[in-house]
């Protein structure tokens, strides 16, 4: 007697998950559940990102002390090129300057750190990648985290130098915390577009210190981008007023700096940092959950 023939026969392998109710293992899941997925872990978001906080200057001597006194070198070193020996400071006095500059460079660091660290939050990350299922999303996003805490550690000795500097506190130190909740959703999205690109070519890792270096020098850290561009086509001074790391630190220049006018600032400031932090923060999110189910392949 011949042997009955199965029920499967000629059936494809899609038809045959289908009908066993089987789906492919790490698929990408639809928009909505994937954002659901992620508020699901943002305890494990927010738990990584303290222990990275942690973790990141443990063997160093003086630890956390490095997370302030990093860019207060930094902004040191500026000083002494570009305030002392460059005046770039033109235009402003000393008391205006000092915190001009500290200011550029602590805010400017913010998106460079989150930027640095999201182009790595995938391909540093693959033995984690690999080990456990999770939306990978939480990965860029617990690295830009972490830079806003260090960044709010960092705001304390910032305070210091611009209250030194004979700005005290007034109604205009309240834009702070709208300034840092539009930067830290650019630099969310940011990291998130960096993650999906390193992870295809982790070279760019080794890249993104140019890139980050070539746009520090043309978004005004060390200089006023008016004063220097005065003799410019109006353009040009647009251009760079207008890019996202100059947007977001003059705002927090005019919050904290009392003799830093709205005159400094482009027109429509405002709404040129809300549609920077939406436009980068929706797309780099809609863009790295295009690649979800290719993390940690191959």
């Amino acid at each position: 007697m011949n042997a009955l023939a199965s029920p499967d026969e000629g059936l494809t392998a899609a038809q045959l998950a289908a009908r066993y109710g089987l789906a492919v293992s790490g698929a990408r899941p639809s928009l909505p559940e994937y954002v659901r997925r992620l508020w699901e872990r943002r305890h494990f978001m927010l738990a990584f990102s303290r222990a990275k906080v942690a973790a990141q200057y443990s063997q160093a001597r003086l630890g956390q002390v490095w997370q302030v006194a990093t860019p207060l070198l930094n902004a040191a070193v500026y000083f002494m090129i570009f305030g002392v020996l460059l005046d770039a400071g033109r235009g402003m006095s000393q008391e205006v300057y000092v915190p001009f500059l500290v200011t550029g460079v602590f805010v400017f660091t913010f998106t460079q750190t989150s930027a640095l660290s999201g182009v790595r939050a995938i391909s540093g990350n693959l033995g984690l990648v690999r080990a456990l299922h999770f939306p990978r999303a939480c990965l860029p996003v617990a690295f830009a985290l972490q830079q806003l805490q260090q960044l709010l550690y960092s705001m304390l000795v910032l305070f210091m130098v611009v209250i030194g500097a004979g700005s005290y506190p007034d109604l205009s130190w309240a834009l702070i915390v709208p300034v840092l909740a539009l930067q830290f959703c650019f630099n969310t999205g940011l990291a998130l577009i960096l993650a999906r690109a390193g992870a295809r070519t982790p070279d760019l890792a080794q890249l993104m210190p140019f890139v980050m270096r070539t746009w520090m020098y043309a978004s005004g850290v060390m200089f006023s981008i008016p004063v220097f561009l005065a003799d410019k086509p109006q353009w040009a001074a647009n251009v760079l007023q207008w890019n996202p790391a100059a947007v977001y630190m003059d705002l927090m220049r005019f919050a904290l700096i009392e003799g830093y006018g709205a005159e400094n600032l482009p027109e429509h400031v405002w709404a040129v940092a809300g549609g920077w932090a939406a436009l980068i923060a929706v797309g780099g999110f809609v863009y790295f959950w295009r690649a979800e189910e290719r993390y940690g392949r191959g």
